[in-house]
């Protein structure tokens, strides 16, 4: 899933430089590939790790077999329980080399040990080829024109982004639904150690009354991403949203919302999802900015910035967009490769119906008005 450059500056005014974008090479034919001295993030080079230590093992003609019947085309599995859990013995030095790479991801993303292996392993290509298989690492820069890929010698080779390969190729990524499950728990954690108000706070004791009745919330009855073009080698976009108002204590209050089943752009989805919860707010109105994990986000890092920037707003009486100070607060290593930004919708009101598209033109919600009742 793809978030535009240009839509980060339609709706945040930011000036962004450009990104290196590799020459795509031939479809079917595995060229070596020339090396380069760019900078990687931790979980690129982790996942970079891990593929390399994936192909070598693949040289292994019985232990090439017991992955290929495996890894299911089209399915994701989890490189350290597919490497822990063979029958071969030339497995054993990938399950070793996984489980380093799983930590480092882990501790780059600013999650806890106890998530558990992030790094999955996929296959894709023309898997009835009878040709040596290739791993390659999906790139973080939806843009790129090329991804990197090893054979089992070890061997670089270049292919392109868009048009799928004449080999079968297995593609070491992240689990983005489980690495975004588990950054909202640490998210919310930690702006609430921090002293944003968010769900992992205790509620304040004036929400008592409204929560023995019910409350109004915001539902979406369907959203849309704009269309764009997808590669081969990219599976599905891991969306959430953090929204963000003032609680009923008059502090910056922010929940966070996961996504899990926007998964293509150009889809219309009808997830009757609510967004917001308006007990929880002191006035009618509340701000969203959607987020999307390209598998280098660092959840610990991104909660300080934004508890950082959020503490210093005060409620004067009036209400105040938080929008910008939220997107302000992004580290700026967010912005390095394809942002992790999709768009932002400003001052959503509990009486908010109907359609309303984001600030930056990539997303459209439909809103409806839902009051949920006590039992």
């Amino acid at each position: 899933m793809s978030v535009r450059k240009q839509l980060r500056t339609a709706a945040c005014g930011l000036a962004l430089t450009g990104v290196l974008v590799a020459t795509a090479q031939g479809p079917a034919a595995a060229t070596p590939a020339a090396s380069g001295p760019a900078e990687v993030s931790p979980v690129a080079a982790a996942e970079d790790a891990a593929a390399r230590a994936l192909a070598r093992s693949l040289a292994d003609t019985a232990w090439r077999a017991e992955a290929g019947r495996a890894v299911v085309r089209g399915g994701e599995t989890g490189l350290a329980a597919l490497a822990g859990g063979a029958r071969s013995r030339a497995a054993a030095p990938l399950a070793a080399e996984a489980a380093a790479a799983d930590r480092s991801v882990l501790a780059a993303k600013g999650l806890d040990a106890g998530t558990g292996g992030l790094l999955t392993v996929s296959l894709t290509g023309d898997t009835a080829s009878r040709r040596a298989p290739l791993v390659a690492v999906a790139p973080s820069d939806d843009e790129a024109g090329a991804v990197t890929a090893y054979d089992t010698a070890g061997r670089r080779h270049t292919l392109s982004a868009t048009e799928a390969p004449g080999v079968p190729v297995y593609v070491v990524g992240v689990d983005g639904e489980k690495a975004v499950e588990a950054g909202m728990a640490v998210l919310e954690r930690e702006l609430a150690a921090a002293g944003v108000s968010t769900a992992a706070a205790p509620a304040p004791a004036a929400a008592a009354g409204t929560a023995a009745t019910g409350f109004w919330t915001s539902r979406i009855t369907s959203v849309r991403l704009a269309d764009d073009k997808e590669t081969w080698i990219k599976g599905d976009a891991e969306i959430f949203s953090i929204v963000s108002g003032f609680g009923l204590d008059g502090k910056v209050r922010v929940d966070t919302v996961t996504h899990p089943y926007l998964n293509d752009a150009g889809t219309t989805y009808h997830p009757n999802q609510i967004l917001v919860n308006w007990s929880r707010y002191k006035y009618n109105l509340a701000d969203t900015v959607m987020m999307e994990d390209d598998g280098d986000t660092d959840y610990s890092a991104l909660a300080k910035a934004i508890a950082a920037a959020l503490l210093t707003i005060a409620d004067l009486g009036a209400y105040v967009p938080l929008v910008d100070p939220v997107v302000d607060a992004i580290p700026s290593s967010f912005w390095t490769d394809d942002a992790d930004f999709v768009d932002a919708w400003y001052t959503l009101a509990r009486e908010t119906t109907g359609t309303r598209d984001g600030a930056g033109g990539n997303g459209r919600f439909t809103f409806d008005r839902y009051w949920v009742s006590a039992l």
